[in-house]
């Protein structure tokens, strides 16, 4: 497989990217890992590069894109983020990625039994350690959790079942803010030049859901 070029990325539509994905996850839970010169796609890249699709992700150490994809050197961005949720410079990556790169596709993935999650619902035992910019990381996830929380049910990461419906909302509430927050991308996506869509990584079985 041979890295993508200007040419090869004006053709790609929102929905071919989004097929590439699918295929390649398919590959990956299979074990058949495309063939792929990663030197040759060295040199075809040191001059520019042509990703079709950004993909926020958690920066788990299991939930590699590139890997869980079977995606090769200049085939997508990759921006990670504890919870991969969004903000402001997140947002400015994307609009890069899509507006200024050519990028056809916003992957935002979460993950099952993310930590970061469960920090966000065990947050009471995590404020006690004092690391502050940790707090202030799991804190973003309070609004989601005080939504979805069923009256009476354990705030705990103990609790399967609300860890992950918190991972689903996660990712729903991501592509919310993204079109909230992003005219760019939202008149994109609306132009019909990329699609947003949400996903979910299983880390038992390597097999990517999608939303």
């Amino acid at each position: 497989m041979k890295a993508h070029t200007y040419e090869t990325q004006s053709t790609i539509t929102p929905e071919k990217a989004l097929e590439f994905l699918k295929e390649g996850n398919q590959r990956f839970v299979n074990n058949l890992k495309a063939n792929r010169d990663l030197l040759e796609q060295v040199n075809a890249t040191r001059e520019g590069q042509w990703p079709f699709a950004v993909v926020l992700s958690c920066i788990d150490s299991r939930t590699s894109a590139e890997l869980i994809f079977d995606q090769g050197l200049g085939d997508v961005f990759s921006i990670r983020i504890a919870g991969n949720f969004v903000n402001q410079d997140i947002l400015g990556s994307m609009e890069f990625g899509c507006n200024v790169a050519g990028s056809k596709l916003i992957v935002v993935l979460g993950h099952t039994k993310c930590g970061a999650l469960k920090g966000g619902l065990d947050s009471a035992q995590i404020e006690g350690l004092g690391m502050d910019n940790l707090n202030h990381l799991i804190n973003h996830f309070n609004p989601i959790i005080d939504d979805i929380i069923e009256e009476n049910e354990e705030r705990s990461s103990k609790n399967s079942s609300l860890l992950e419906r918190l991972n689903q909302q996660n990712v729903k509430n991501a592509i919310d803010d993204i079109r909230k927050q992003s005219s760019t991308l939202r008149n994109l996506e609306n132009e019909g030049k990329i699609k947003i869509v949400g996903a979910n990584y299983d880390v038992e079985t390597g097999a990517v859901s999608w939303l």
